[in-house]
């Protein structure tokens, strides 16, 4: 185990309330992974002159944005490609925390409902079902913080808990 994997992570309750601000927020470490992964994505240097808020743009909706979305036919491929770098990122800042390699597994249909698994050797460290895909987002940075730490916690608190599992194959 890594040195990092016997440090306590802090419970997403005490890091962010209601009153936190978005600069609190993403200095979280479940957001600068995930805006660690955006802007690897970004290989021409598009989002160069973007600041970390804009990048996370479309992951907030207000209700009345969120209310627009269409939810008929296919969901959105980028939406479904926010809603994969988003679990990507959660799995990414679970392997720095623990060590253990974890591979994300996404299983859509068409209509937008489905399940992500995120998996550590055999062991299932998180397991969301999907709805209304075509809504993916959240209603604030601190609501969209406070998802991925959650997903973090709980994923490294089961890794702890079944390392033999965890590292199954490994």
């Amino acid at each position: 185990m890594t040195e990092s994997a016997t440090l306590e992570l802090p419970d997403p309750s005490e890091v962010l309330d209601p009153g936190v601000s978005d600069a609190a927020c993403i200095n979280t470490a479940f957001v600068q992974q995930l805006i660690k992964q955006l802007r690897a994505q970004d290989t021409h240097g598009t989002w160069d002159n973007k600041t970390d808020l804009q990048l996370l743009k479309p992951y907030i909706h207000t209700a009345e944005e969120r209310r627009a979305l269409p939810i008929l036919g296919d969901p959105d491929p980028e939406t479904l490609w926010h809603l994969e770098i988003f679990y990507n990122a959660v799995a990414v800042a679970i392997e720095r925390e623990t060590g253990q390699m974890v591979s994300p597994m996404m299983k859509m249909s068409h209509e937008g409902f489905g399940r992500m698994v995120l998996l550590a050797g055999r062991l299932v460290v998180v397991n969301k079902q999907l709805r209304d895909v075509h809504r993916f987002g959240f209603a604030s940075l601190a609501k969209l913080s406070e998802a991925g730490t959650k997903f973090l916690n709980e994923a490294v608190t089961m890794i702890r808990t079944y390392p033999a599992v965890a590292q199954y194959g490994a």
